[in-house]
């Protein structure tokens, strides 16, 4: 599994861009808002990859332990076990830096 994060605000370290979405099978974003911006934006690149709304508030620092509980909590039903199950899918992460 291949991961990578991106935010959709202007002063984002990292950007999304179209080649990013047109990557992922996976792209997680912490509020509807962020869903909506997302399909304005790029709808074009988002054929293919299932966006999940994961309906965690975007008022946390980053990497603020709270956060990284919740992003663990409601990302990992969305993985694949380390045990079997699916395999090798790539995801996309958006934490919300909108």
């Amino acid at each position: 599994m291949e991961t990578a994060s991106a935010g959709l605000a202007p002063d984002a370290d990292v950007p999304v861009d179209p080649e990013m979405l047109e990557w992922a099978d996976l792209i997680f974003v912490m509020e509807a808002a962020h869903k909506a911006r997302l399909q304005r934006r790029f709808r074009p690149h988002l054929k293919r990859a299932r966006v999940i709304v994961l309906g965690i508030p975007d008022d946390y620092a980053f990497m603020q332990p709270e956060l990284v509980a919740l992003l663990e909590k409601k990302v990992g039903r969305f993985l694949p076990s380390p045990l079997g199950g699916e395999g090798g899918r790539r995801s996309r992460s958006d934490e919300g830096s909108v």
